[in-house]
């Protein structure tokens, strides 16, 4: 064979290994199934801690109105049901979501987390905006009293009453911050959880302990006997106690979360769950 041969066939075999290559390519990104002419986008996939689930995080344990029967899976109680249509949104089944536990202020500390999103009645301040992101705000609340009906608490109408009640609240929340302000620190003795405020409560260490006003119905009516609530404390801040859920400082998911809870207030579901999950819990005067 001549050189010139040896050239055209070179020629010609590399010219074959060329189509082959592009064919195979080709095949191997060709969309299947019945909708092949267009290939599903990746591009535009959530981060998430678990590829495929969004991992959301609670208390433990969480309470009824917000959670019920300690279930966030269920999607039963307002936030865990807010939170399934939260991730509905995104594009996550019921199926989908992984539900974890955490503890309040391990949430809003800085550093890196386990969690894509944490929902326990979180409220939004400046101040925990330095070490996490929060969503657009999903309810708003007040701060409110709630004691039992044989405590001298229970007949008080006024602020300026229960300055001299020994009262409970649980660290590091608005109800703190609230009742702090309002009744100040003389008489507050500080807890780590809701259930060891209630404890309190219980067994006469204080005669009443704040909290978010539909957990304060939700004590009255089913967990204290002969619970009352007495009123909601005034707050200073406009408006209320804004709720939102709490995701890592920097999160790729803090605006497609915003945005879902946006899109739920927007269509009205919020205010469906609201209602069904937290209705009636208008019904407490505002102390003066």
């Amino acid at each position: 064979m001549t050189a010139s041969a040896r050239l055209r066939r070179v020629a010609a075999l590399t010219a074959v290994a060329a189509a082959t290559l592009v064919t195979l390519t080709a095949c191997a990104f060709a969309p299947t199934g019945s909708d092949a002419g267009s290939a599903p986008a990746t591009e535009g996939a959530l981060q998430t801690v678990a590829a495929g689930k969004l991992t959301i995080a609670t208390g433990e344990p969480a309470f009824s109105p917000w959670v019920e029967n300690d279930d966030p899976a269920s999607c039963e109680g307002f936030e865990a049901a807010v939170s399934c249509a939260v991730a509905e949104k995104l594009g996550f089944s019921k199926d989908d979501i992984v539900w974890v536990r955490s503890n309040f202020d391990s949430a809003i500390a800085p550093g890196p987390k386990d969690w894509d999103m944490n929902v326990q009645q979180f409220s939004i301040t400046d101040q925990r905006k330095q070490a996490v992101d929060f969503s657009s705000p999903y309810y708003t609340t007040t701060q409110a009293v709630v004691t039992t009906g044989t405590s001298p608490a229970a007949s008080a109408t006024t602020v300026a009453e229960l300055k001299n009640i020994p009262v409970g609240v649980m660290s590091a929340t608005t109800s703190y911050q609230v009742a702090a302000d309002q009744l100040g620190t003389g008489k507050l003795s500080v807890f780590n959880s809701n259930d060891d405020a209630v404890a309190a409560l219980q067994s006469g260490q204080v005669d009443a302990i704040v909290v978010d006003l539909p957990t304060a119905f939700y004590l009255a009516g089913a967990v204290l006997d002969n619970g009352k609530v007495v009123g909601q404390l005034p707050d200073s801040s406009a408006g209320g106690d804004e709720l939102a859920y709490v995701l890592p400082k920097g999160s790729a998911l803090t605006t497609p979360v915003s945005d879902a809870v946006d899109a739920l207030k927007a269509d009205g579901t919020l205010d469906e769950l609201q209602q069904k999950w937290l209705g009636g819990t208008s019904a407490a005067p505002v102390l003066k």
